[in-house]
C-alpha cells in the first residue's frame, strides 16, 4: 500500500515538473526592464516562472540566429534592428495584435513599432520602452559641451568616452553635419558616409580616455571625474544626475537618437501564450510606471504617467526642450548590408593605434 502511495506521489511531482517547465517564460532582455519585483508578481498573479537573461542588442540578433530562433519565449530587440534579421534569418514569430491590450499603450508608438517592423505584410513588435542616446556631461568640467562633435574636441583630451557600437557611428555622421538616415537608400553612399566618420574617429582616438561597454561601466566612468563628455543614454545621465548635481543628460544640438525597444517573440517560442501575458502585464499603466521610477526609461505605456515620481518628470523637462524633442532622429529599420559596413568600420577604429 506504502509503495504504491509513493509511486502516486512519484507520478505527481513528475506531472507537476512537466506542468512547470511547459508555465516557464524565457525573457531575454535589457538590464532595468524586468524588475525582480514585478517578476514576481507575475508570477503569483499567472503561475507562470520567468526566467531572465540579460542581454543586448548584438548578443540577441546572435543567440537567436544560432537556434534560429530558439532558446527564449520573447526577447526585446530595438525596433529598427528586427526586420533586416528577419527577412535574413526569419528568426522571430508575427505578432498577433489581437492578443494586446493596445488601449494600453501610446497609439504614435504602436503605429510607428509596426510600420519599422513589418515584413511582407506581417508586423513583428510591440513598442514598450523609448528613449534617447545623447550626452552626458560633467557640466563643471565641460560646460560648453553641447553637441556630438565635442566627443573628439581636443579640449577635453583624456576626458571623453563613448561605446564602439553604431550609435557613435551615426551620432559622429550628425556631429559632422550630415544625415545618415537619408542614404538608408543608397548602400554606396552610406558606406562613404561611414569611411568619413571612420576616419575622424581614428584620428581622434587620442583624444578618448576608454571606450564604455555597458549602462554600468558609462554610469560609473562619468560619476569617477574622469571623463567629463560621453555619449550615452538619457537614463544613465539622470541617474548619474541624482548623485552629482554637476552631470547630466544633454540633447546634442545636431539631435539626439531615438530609440524604442520592443517585445519580439522568437520563432520557436515554447510559450507564445505566456509571452503575450507579460506583454500586456508589464505594460499596465501602474507596472509600467514601476519600471520607468526605477530604471529612468520612458514607457510607452499611456497613462502610466499617472503614476510617475516627480523627480522622473523633472528629468524629462530639464533635458528636452521643445525644440530637442523636434530635433531627435528616431531610428528606422537597418537596411539589408548595412550591418556589416558598420560592423568593419567598428572594427577598423577598434584595431587603430
Amino acid at each position: 500500500m506504502k509503495r504504491v502511495v509513493l509511486l502516486g506521489a512519484s507520478a505527481l511531482l513528475l506531472t507537476s515538473g512537466v506542468l512547470m517547465a511547459q508555465e516557464t517564460l524565457r525573457l531575454i532582455t535589457w538590464k532595468g526592464y524586468a524588475p525582480k519585483a514585478l517578476v514576481k508578481k507575475f508570477e503569483k498573479e499567472t503561475g507562470i516562472k520567468v526566467k531572465v537573461t540579460y542581454s543586448n542588442n548584438e548578443e540577441m540578433i546572435a543567440k537567436l540566429r544560432a537556434t534560429r530562433g530558439g532558446g527564449f519565449d520573447l526577447a526585446q530587440p530595438s525596433v529598427d534592428r528586427i526586420r533586416f534579421v528577419q527577412k535574413r534569418f526569419h528568426i522571430y514569430h508575427p505578432i498577433d495584435y489581437s492578443k494586446i491590450n493596445t488601449n494600453q499603450i501610446t497609439k504614435a508608438m504602436v503605429d510607428a513599432a509596426k510600420r519599422i517592423s513589418s515584413v511582407d505584410g506581417k508586423v513583428y513588435s510591440v513598442p514598450y520602452i523609448y528613449g534617447t542616446t545623447g550626452l552626458i556631461i560633467n557640466k563643471k568640467m565641460a560646460p560648453e559641451a553641447n553637441d556630438w562633435s565635442d566627443l573628439w574636441n581636443p579640449k577635453y583630451a583624456g576626458h571623453i568616452s563613448y561605446r564602439l557600437k553604431r550609435p557613435i557611428l551615426i551620432g559622429a555622421a550628425f556631429g559632422m553635419g550630415y544625415d545618415p538616415f537619408k542614404l538608408y537608400g543608397d548602400k554606396e553612399a552610406y558606406k562613404k558616409l561611414i569611411d568619413k566618420v571612420t576616419k575622424k574617429l581614428i584620428e581622434t582616438k587620442k583624444y578618448v580616455k576608454t571606450y564604455w561597454t555597458s549602462g554600468d561601466t558609462q554610469k560609473a566612468l562619468v560619476e569617477s571625474g574622469d571623463v567629463w563628455v560621453e555619449s550615452g543614454w538619457d537614463a544613465i545621465g539622470w541617474q548619474a544626475h541624482d548623485k552629482n548635481k554637476n552631470i547630466d543628460f544633454v540633447c546634442p544640438k545636431s539631435g539626439a537618437l531615438g530609440w524604442i525597444d520592443t517585445f519580439a517573440i522568437p520563432a520557436k517560442s515554447k510559450n507564445i501564450e505566456g509571452a503575450y501575458k507579460w506583454i500586456n502585464f508589464i505594460l499596465q499603466p501602474k507596472n509600467a510606471a514601476y519600471v520607468t521610477n526605477k530604471s529612468s526609461y520612458m514607457t510607452v505605456s499611456k497613462d502610466a504617467p499617472k503614476y510617475l515620481d516627480a523627480k522622473i518628470k523633472a528629468n524629462f523637462k530639464r533635458s528636452y526642450s521643445p525644440e530637442d524633442i523636434k530635433n531627435i532622429k528616431w531610428y528606422d529599420a537597418l537596411p539589408a548590408g548595412f550591418a556589416s559596413i558598420e560592423a568593419k568600420a567598428l572594427e577598423k577604429i577598434k584595431a587603430a593605434e
